[in-house]
């Protein structure tokens, strides 16, 4: 199947750093079908040869294993053509139609690695081109939106152009191998079904950590923050995919039609809800692996008077007949204790304790998503004593390593999207209604901090962000894993 993908972007900082490594990755797995054309669009004055040999030094700053070698980049190196275009110039557009036209290929995929601001422009310059073909399809990178009016706005006008089973909205969450794995834990097994409801289960965390900064990127955030960057998003999603009900199969529409019951289902904001149950972060300076880092006030691009959250923590319920009464606890952060993504499933209690035990919630499944990918579960065992008829539990642990079960180079999540793209499935790409619910859901703790005169609360970088989070959880009478 010959495919052209048109990578507008295509001297960006995700093209470079994500979209090229990956479709290498590919390229090198063997997986990237034959008859591909990779054609890097972009204002630079450049020629396919001199795009080839940019690629190449980016390619070079990456990690030794994944370097490719001569031979490998030559060969990698002939799929790869590069376009001068304006965006705005629709004699540009028409200059690409005839490119395109020439080899007909059976797919044309249109990669707008751009500005948000741009989507809209793009989308309808492709269509008064002739370029909305159906054979066509658009893929679109977060963020899409500041709010649910722009959401709103860019999704109509796509719309306008192509079908929604043409557009492809990339939440790269969705592609990693763990959330993967954690589809297959929930649909392709029966063991945990009967336990997946509020009768069994205390508490949900779901928490995405990074010991990183802004970075270079400080101008960016001051617009966005950390509810934007990652919880209407990235920590939506999981949460629907662990509330969601079984899809009647696996077809894309039916997987998006149960999390969209899911985002429909969460709990309204109250005005108390929004006081006591959102908590928002800044991080201060600190230390993070023995060494002092700035705080985010300090970083360029950023205000010394922001009060941009890098740092949410947040609990919801979902109103249904299967979770209602169950908390739902979401947090994000920069400049946090360490690096970790997981989900952490807390059962309740034995309903009457017949051992001497007082380890709080021991039964709990630990759903690792980064650095590691894999399974914990914690469980009580009876422990080894010298007293006679010792009825002490301890804690123990049971792990399944992903990593160590299939290798740690598996298909990295971009590969993963990007491979779909071409075949033209929609399973690990979000929906436009699920996009707008999420918008609709987080826009009342938007217009809640605009009214709130207090702003972010500071913590220090390297900690696990302001104790009014531990504080919030502690009301239930739970805590964070990490403090159990």
């Amino acid at each position: 199947m010959s495919f052209d993908l048109v990578l507008f972007g295509g001297t960006g900082d995700l093209a470079w750093r994500k979209l090229m490594p990956a479709l290498f990755q590919a390229f090198r797995h063997g997986t990237l079908p034959e008859g591909g054309r990779i054609i890097g669009v972009a204002r630079d004055a450049l020629s396919s040869e001199q795009y080839r040999a940019l690629i190449r030094s980016r390619f070079d700053a990456v990690e030794l294993a994944k370097r490719p070698s001569v031979e490998e980049f030559t060969r990698f190196a002939a799929l790869l053509e590069f376009v001068q275009m304006d965006l705005s110039k629709p004699d540009d557009y028409a200059s690409l139609a005839t490119l395109l036209e020439k080899r007909q290929a059976d797919s044309v995929l249109m990669y707008v690695a751009t500005a948000p601001a741009l989507f809209t422009t793009v989308c309808e310059q492709l269509a008064r081109a002739g370029l909305n073909t159906a054979r066509t399809r658009v893929v679109l990178e977060k963020p899409l939106g500041h709010d649910l009016a722009s959401n709103r706005a860019i999704n109509e006008a796509v719309r306008r152009v192509f079908s929604e089973k043409q557009v492809f909205r990339i939440d790269h969450y969705l592609g990693k191998p763990a959330v993967q794995n954690l589809f297959a834990l929930r649909f392709g097994n029966a063991l945990f079904e009967p336990l997946w409801r509020r009768e069994h289960i205390a508490n949900i965390q779901i928490t995405i950590a990074e010991d990183l900064g802004v970075e270079k990127r400080g101008a960016f955030y001051e617009t966005t923050g950390a509810l934007r960057d990652m919880v209407q998003n990235h920590a939506l999603q999981l949460l629907c995919a662990i509330g969601m009900e079984p899809p009647i199969n696996s077809h894309a529409d039916a997987i998006r039609d149960e999390k969209l019951k899911v985002l429909r289902s969460l709990k309204p904001w109250s005005g108390t809800a929004l006081a006591q149950d959102v908590i928002r972060g800044q991080y201060a300076a600190g230390t993070i692996a023995g060494a002092a880092v700035a705080g985010y006030r300090e970083e360029p691009g950023v205000s010394a008077q922001s009060h941009t959250e890098t740092f949410v923590a947040l609990r919801t319920e979902i109103s249904n007949w299967r979770w209602a009464g169950v908390p739902f606890y979401l947090r994000t952060g920069k400049r946090l204790a360490g690096r970790d993504a997981r989900i952490v499933v807390n059962f309740r209690p034995t309903p009457h304790a017949i051992f001497n035990s007082e380890i709080g919630m021991a039964n709990r499944l630990v759903i690792n998503l980064q650095p590691k990918d894999g399974l914990e579960l914690h469980l009580l065992a009876q422990g080894q004593s010298n007293r006679r008829n010792s009825q002490t539990l301890a804690p123990v642990q049971l792990d399944l390593d992903f990593d160590k079960r299939f290798g740690s180079e598996r298909v990295g999540a971009y590969e993963r999207l990007l491979l779909d793209v071409i075949d033209g499935r929609l399973n690990l790409f979000v929906r436009s209604d699920e996009q707008e619910e999420a918008w609709r859901w987080v826009e009342p703790i938007l217009e809640h901090w605009k009214n709130e005169v207090q702003g972010p609360r500071l913590y220090a970088a390297g900690t696990w962000g302001p104790s009014a989070s531990s504080a919030m959880i502690a009301r239930d009478g739970f805590c964070w894993a990490e403090e159990s």
